[in-house]
């Protein structure tokens, strides 16, 4: 008896193996699903909006970011234009940051941003620095993939 109940335990077990071999070399199996790494690109187009406090005003930015080769690069545009970001960094756990360097009235300053990839989502903060001797802000920040 337990010959027999070796026998068909062994006969599952090549069968299933099987079976996933096969799956694994059908075109039509291999596409359906995306793989981890290509469901954690951050490349594409992204758009967010933004109200900095005390303005009432809100105003939407873009960016087109590309990584490739373990690089993250790309732009941000706005209302200042556009701009190449900086300082670029995406791990495998959606952990994205990227500097901006903007110019007001002659000024360079730096904003930073950092988030969480989760799908077609960037969660995190936006990192102001203090305009006129005011104090440095932090506001949320959710941007979406666009299509």
């Amino acid at each position: 008896m337990k010959t027999i109940r070796l026998c068909a335990a062994a006969f599952v077990a090549v069968f299933t193996l099987i079976i996933n071999a096969s799956a694994a070399d059908s075109p039509a199996v291999a596409s359906a699903a995306p793989t981890s790494s290509a469901a954690a690109d951050p490349t594409g187009n992204w758009k967010w909006s933004i109200t900095p406090p005390n303005s009432g005003q809100s105003f939407e930015s873009t960016a087109k970011l590309v990584f490739k080769d373990a690089k993250l690069t790309g732009t941000v545009t706005g209302r200042m234009g556009e701009t190449a970001i900086s300082d670029a960094s995406f791990g495998p756990d959606g952990a994205i940051a990227f500097s901006v360097v903007r110019e007001r009235d002659g000024q360079k300053f730096v904003v930073k941003y950092a988030g969480k990839l989760v799908g077609d989502a960037i969660k995190g903060t936006i990192d102001f620095p203090g305009f006129g001797g005011g104090d440095p802000s932090k506001m949320d920040w959710s941007a979406t993939r666009t299509k």
